[in-house]
C-alpha cells in the first residue's frame, strides 16, 4: 500500500482526493479511509491536519456518492417484502426535519465502514442532500481527531492490515453482517407498532 499512497501523495491534496473518492465508490475490500488518512501524514507530517480531514472528507463523500447511485440498481433484485419495509424506513426519515441528517452524522462520527450504509441509501432509494451533508460533517471530525492520534491508534490497525486481504474480510465481514440485520428487519412493523421482526432472510430473488 506505501507505494500507492507514495503515487498519490505526489499529487498533494489533489492526489489525495482522487485515492479516497476512488476507495469510497467500492463497496467491499477497501481499508477504511481514515487509515489511508493516517498513512498520509505519517508519511509526510507538513500536511495540515485540518485540510486533510476537509479533503478526505470531501473525497470520502463524492465516492459514496458514486456509491449509493450504484447501488440503486440491486433494488430490482429485492423482494417486495423488504422493498416496502425499506421504503418505510426512508420516508419514516424523509418525514423528520433532520431525519437523514441526523443519521448520516451520527454514523460517520465513527470510524465504522460506510459503505453498507449508503448501499442501504441506495435500495431505498434515499435521493436527499441531508445524507451527503451530515456525512460530510461527521467525517470531517472523525478524521481529524484519528489523523491528530494517528501516530498512537494507527499502528495496531496497521499491523491488521498487513495481510490486506485479511483485514478487509474481516472488516467487511462485520459489515456484512449489520448490513445484513439492517435489510431484514420489518420497518413497517417496528417503527408503526414499535415491535421487532424480521422479513425473512430470502435476500435475493433469483
Amino acid at each position: 500500500m506505501l507505494d500507492i499512497l507514495t503515487i498519490f501523495e505526489n499529487l498533494s491534496y489533489a492526489g489525495i482526493f482522487l485515492l479516497l473518492m476512488l476507495v469510497n465508490m467500492s463497496p467491499i475490500l477497501m481499508p477504511p479511509t481514515w487509515i489511508i488518512l493516517g498513512s498520509f501524514y505519517i508519511l509526510n507530517d507538513s500536511y495540515s491536519p485540518i485540510a486533510l480531514a476537509i479533503v478526505g472528507a470531501t473525497g470520502a463523500t463524492a465516492g459514496r456518492a458514486f456509491l449509493l447511485q450504484g447501488s440503486s440498481y440491486f433494488r430490482r433484485f429485492i423482494g417486495e417484502e423488504r422493498k416496502t419495509s425499506l421504503d418505510k424506513l426512508g420516508l419514516y426519515l424523509q418525514s423528520k426535519p433532520l431525519g437523514f441528517f441526523i443519521t448520516s452524522l451520527l454514523f460517520a462520527a465513527t470510524p465504522l465502514p460506510s459503505n453498507f450504509l449508503f448501499i442501504g441509501y441506495g435500495l431505498m432509494k434515499a435521493r436527499n442532500f441531508q445524507i451527503f451533508c451530515g456525512f460530510w460533517i461527521g467525517r470531517s471530525i472523525s478524521y481529524f481527531v484519528m489523523i491528530k492520534f494517528s501516530t498512537i491508534v494507527l499502528m495496531p490497525f496497521v499491523k491488521l492490515f498487513e495481510d490486506r486481504l485479511w483485514g478487509m474480510i474481516l472488516i467487511d465481514g462485520i459489515g456484512i453482517l449489520v448490513f445484513l440485520f439492517f435489510t431484514c428487519v420489518n420497518w413497517n412493523l417496528l417503527l408503526s407498532e414499535r415491535k421487532l421482526k424480521f422479513v425473512r432472510p430470502k435476500l435475493w430473488k433469483l
